[in-house]
C-alpha cells in the first residue's frame, strides 16, 4: 500500500523534477504544494504531513518541549551567507570589520539566516554588542509584522524607526547595511544603487567553507511523528526522493546551461571549489554543522541553553 504525503515548500528550483513526476517512490506519494510563506505551524497545520521549516525555529520549539513536529536532517535550503550583507553604491564599506559601531538591518532577528550571518560577522570581530540593530521589513512590499520576535534592547536591538522599509533607509544613509534573505526587487538593476559589503564575497564564502567545512543549512524538512509513528521509514524515504531530485535537476541545469549567459561558468567553478556532496543529507554528514547552529543560537542569546543533537532529532538518535 502506498503512503500518500503532501508537503509544503518553496518553490526551490531543483524541486521541479519531485512536482512534476519525474521522481517516484513505488512506497510513497509525493504531493507537492509550492508556497510562498512558510507554514506558521507545521505541526497544527491540517493540510500538510511534512512542511518546509525553519531550521530556529525547529529548535527553538524543541527547547521549549514541542514536539508536534519531528524535523528531518534534510536541509532544503542551504546558502553562505557573506553575499547577503549588502550596502549603498556610495558607501564605503568594503570589509565586516568596517562594521563595527555601525547601523545594521536585519528582516527578523532570530531567523536562521541573521544568525549565520552574525556568525560569519563574529568570525570577523563584529559582535551582537559590537554594532546597533534594527529589524524591520526590506521593502514597502512587505508585511509589517514584529520582527524583534522578544529579542529587542534599546540602543542595542530595536525596530525600525516608523515601520521604514530598511532598503530606503539604506539608500537614505539611516541604516549602512541590511542583511536580506533575498535580494530585493530591482537589485539587478544596473542603477539599483546597491551592492554587497563585500567586493569578493565568493572567496569570503570558499575561505568559509574550507574553515568550517559545511554549507549553512536555512531550512529543514519537518514531518508529523503520528505519520513516523506508523510509517518509520517515511522520513528516509521523503528525504532520499528530495535528494534525487535535486541531482537531477543539477545534470539538467549543466545540460542546458546556456539559457543563462556564463552559468556554465559559475557551474564549473562550484564543481571545481565544492566537493561533490556539500549537500549531503543525514545526522552524520551534518553534526558538526548542526552543532554549530546550536551553539549560535545560544552564544547570541537567542536560547538560554546549547542543545545537542541528540535533542534536535531525536528519531535518529533512537534509531541508533
Amino acid at each position: 500500500m502506498t503512503v500518500k504525503l503532501r508537503i509544503a515548500v518553496r518553490d526551490w528550483d531543483y524541486l521541479t523534477p519531485l512536482a512534476l513526476g519525474d521522481i517516484r517512490s513505488e512506497k510513497l506519494d509525493v504531493i507537492v504544494d509550492r508556497v510562498g510563506t512558510l507554514v506558521s505551524d507545521p505541526g497544527e497545520d491540517e493540510a500538510h504531513e511534512a512542511s518546509e521549516m525553519s531550521f530556529s525555529r525547529y529548535v527553538s520549539l524543541r527547547d521549549e518541549g514541542d514536539t508536534s513536529i519531528v524535523g528531518i536532517p534534510n536541509f532544503i535550503m542551504r546558502g553562505f551567507r557573506h553575499r547577503c550583507v549588502i550596502t549603498s553604491n556610495d558607501s564605503g564599506i568594503t570589509s565586516f570589520e568596517q562594521l563595527a559601531g555601525k547601523k545594521i538591518g536585519v528582516t527578523g532577528w532570530r531567523d536562521s539566516g541573521n544568525t549565520w550571518t552574525r556568525a560569519a560577522l563574529r568570525r570577523h570581530g563584529i559582535g551582537v554588542e559590537d554594532a546597533y540593530w534594527y529589524a524591520g521589513r526590506l521593502t514597502a512590499a512587505h508585511p509589517i509584522t514584529d520582527r524583534l520576535d522578544g529579542f529587542g534592547r534599546e540602543g542595542r536591538i530595536e525596530a525600525m524607526p516608523g515601520e521604514q522599509p530598511m532598503m530606503d533607509a539604506l539608500r537614505e544613509g539611516a541604516l549602512d547595511a541590511v542583511f536580506t534573505p533575498f535580494m530585493p526587487d530591482g537589485y539587478f538593476g544596473k542603477d539599483a544603487g546597491f551592492r554587497q559589503v563585500l567586493p569578493d564575497f565568493r572567496s569570503a564564502e570558499l575561505n568559509y567553507f574550507n574553515d568550517v567545512g559545511y554549507v549553512p543549512g536555512m531550512h529543514l524538512m519537518g514531518i508529523k511523528p503520528e505519520i513516523l509513528a506508523e510509517h518509520p521509514w517515511v522520513a528516509q524515504e521523503l528525504s532520499d526522493l528530495l535528494d534525487e531530485s535535486q541531482r537531477m535537476w543539477t545534470a539538467k541545469r549543466r545540460k542546458y546551461a546556456e539559457t543563462t549567459p556564463w552559468m556554465i561558468d559559475e557551474l564549473l567553478k562550484c564543481a571545481q571549489d565544492l566537493p561533490e556532496d556539500w549537500n549531503v543529507s543525514g545526522i552524520a554528514a551534518n553534526e558538526a554543522m548542526i552543532n554549530d547552529f546550536a551553539e549560535e543560537l545560544h552564544l547570541q542569546g537567542i536560547l538560554q541553553r546549547k542543545l545537542s543533537v541528540e535533542e534536535l532529532f531525536p528519531f535518529y538518535a533512537n534509531k541508533a
